[in-house]
């Protein structure tokens, strides 16, 4: 009895360009049709051959080909469910779904990619969350996992190397330390699977050791597993390499804002600041972040104490909690941080380390407000020639920039935060961070469009 041999694939050229995935390399019995990379056939085991199937009548013709030769497969396409001619999906697996800057780009990236025919799976590795609903009103699909000590990581990851190998997706995308920690073993699990490309996603420029060290050393020793490594700025990837990261390839993607969202609004500028008590002519700075050391309020508060002529909205989980000067008002956490900006006149960030590119100043410039910063991360690429940046830690110079944007006229406030809209708008959108996902994955090997599918949905 003679060994089965797999049958060769046909190299017909995958949808939008993309080259076929390369034929399986394992000894199968494959279908008639053809195998498909990723596709496990019945495995032979050493020394012992497979039956050959039954021989038959020929097969018939279908769209113009002679019998017996099988269709052609397109490379890109998903074969595994009902989905029968859509591409195959992104994966992304990140540790939680709660309110922050790497879960608002994970929805605002699935919102728009999902919007161009790219289907979406969200792996979150804790319950629950803020963000849950969100992407389940989008449509993604959230697979929750939430693993509880070692051996529940060790069963998550398990969990997770099967679903790889369910989906079959084009893209395996971690954020976050242990995103991509998780992403990373389970692909190695699942076989490594070269049709589904391992992309890691760096959010920050600093960390803090005591806690993420030992985290943030594991990661640098597997840096060079995944494809790709994509980093929300310039100053995180300085960062990660001075701690011994090496990645193959690496993408620079800034943040996108969502400027439909995030814009001037004269009418909710009237009624939040109608809300708070505050006049119309009031000189208004808002600082949005959750109460964390690496956002600094006692900084901001100090500051703030210091220009007495500014009234300060604060907007963030726990920041109800603080201790506040006079002229300051803390929201909590609020689902409308488009409004409370539209209300504001000055975008504060005041971080001490840690960011690499603040969600929050650029939605404040987006809304039309002058930013005034900390020295952080990418700041002063997002700034450029716009605004003011200080040292962190300086509540004496932090003041003295608020200051200065107070006194400066209304019209030249106006004109500022005009500048500033327009720089969001060109160089910091949603659609623009998705298009460089999509070219950097691409450029990595991903079976995926390189560019969009249903632009005009999106």
């Amino acid at each position: 009895m003679t060994r089965a041999t797999p049958r060769p694939r046909a190299s017909t050229p995958g949808p939008y360009g993309s080259p076929p995935p390369p034929p399986c390399s394992r000894p199968c019995w494959c279908s008639p049709g053809g195998c498909s990379a990723g596709e496990p056939g019945r495995r032979a085991r050493p020394g012992r051959a497979l039956p050959l199937p039954p021989p038959g009548p020929p097969a018939p013709a279908r769209s113009g080909l002679p019998p017996g030769r099988p269709r052609p497969r397109r490379a890109a396409m998903d074969r595994s469910g009902p989905g029968m001619n859509q591409p195959r999906p992104v994966l992304h697996v990140i540790s939680g779904l709660r309110t922050g800057g790497a879960e608002t780009m994970l929805v605002a990236l699935c919102r728009t990619l999902g919007a161009r025919g790219l289907p979406q799976h969200v792996v979150s590795l804790t319950a629950g969350g803020p963000n849950l609903p969100v992407l389940e009103r989008l449509g993604v699909t959230v697979h929750t996992l939430a693993p509880r000590g070692l051996v529940g990581s060790a069963g998550a990851v398990l969990a997770l190397s099967r679903l790889i190998r369910r989906l079959r997706p084009a893209v395996l995308q971690g954020w976050l330390y242990h995103g991509d920690l998780f992403a990373a073993l389970a692909h190695r699990l699942a076989g490594a699977p070269r049709a589904t490309r391992l992309a890691w996603g760096l959010r920050n420029s600093d960390i803090d050791h005591a806690r993420y060290g030992r985290l943030l050393a594991l990661g640098a020793r597997l840096s060079g597993w995944p494809d790709l490594v994509v980093s929300n700025s310039r100053a995180g990837v300085d960062f990660h390499r001075a701690q011994g990261y090496r990645p193959r390839r690496l993408a620079v993607i800034p943040n996108g804002i969502d400027t439909a969202r995030f814009r001037p609004d004269p009418d909710a500028r009237a009624a939040v600041r109608a809300e708070l008590g505050l006049s119309p002519e009031a000189v208004v700075a808002v600082h949005a972040a959750r109460l964390d050391p690496m956002k600094d309020h006692a900084t901001l508060l100090a500051a703030a104490a210091r220009a007495p002529e500014i009234a300060l909205i604060l907007v963030g989980a726990g920041t109800e909690t603080l201790a506040l000067p006079p002229r300051a008002r803390a929201l909590g956490r609020r689902d409308d941080p488009e409004r409370i900006l539209a209300a504001g006149d000055v975008a504060v960030s005041s971080s001490r380390f840690g960011e690499g590119f603040s969600n929050a100043l650029a939605e404040g410039m987006a809304a039309g407000l002058v930013p005034v910063a900390t020295r952080v991360g990418d700041a002063d690429r997002i700034l450029g020639d716009l605004g003011h940046l200080v040292p962190p830690g300086d509540p004496d110079a932090l003041a003295r920039a608020m200051r200065a944007v107070a006194h400066l006229p209304a019209c030249e406030r106006a004109r500022v935060g005009a500048l500033a809209r327009g720089k969001v708008e060109t160089a910091f959108g949603v659609d623009a961070m998705a298009d460089r996902f999509l070219d950097a994955w691409h450029a990595a090997g991903a079976q995926i469009p390189d560019r969009p599918i249903n632009r005009e949905n999106s």
